[in-house]
């Protein structure tokens, strides 16, 4: 009797919509860092960042979420996003925002990041269940 795991086509398409999720809203804030409506100007000088960082900030995230949206270099694109993130993360606990709202906000978008790829990516969940 076969038994479905995690490696199923299901998963496997559970994992792209999850990741895709992902990559939806990072394309979304990277283009609005890009073409910068006032609104997220203002918002990024509410978190004490200058506005010449916002163009920067941009490009990062573009990057880095086309590459975890290439399956080739998924991986790495999920290693910059985590760094990139954490540092959303870390500009939320210095201004205080709220806690689940916004300070986690980050953290919720890595668990799709993270969770996606596990699903969708063999290697990835060998090394995690330390399969040889």
């Amino acid at each position: 009797m076969k038994t479905k795991d995690l490696t199923s086509n299901r998963g496997i398409v559970f994992g792209w919509i999850v990741s895709s999720l992902a990559i939806l809203f990072l394309l979304s804030d990277s283009v609005g860092k890009l073409i910068k409506p006032e609104a997220v100007v203002a918002a990024t000088l509410e978190l004490g960042y200058p506005e010449s960082t916002v163009t920067g900030m941009g490009i990062v995230l573009l990057i880095s979420t086309l590459l975890y949206a290439i399956p080739r270099f998924s991986f790495t694109g999920a290693l910059l996003l985590t760094g990139y993130l954490g540092g959303a993360v870390a500009t939320h606990v210095r201004v205080e925002s709220p806690l689940f709202s916004h300070t986690l906000f980050p953290v919720y978008i890595a668990v799709f990041i993270w969770g996606g790829l596990y699903l969708r990516n063999k290697k990835l969940r060998e090394i995690v269940i330390n399969k040889k």
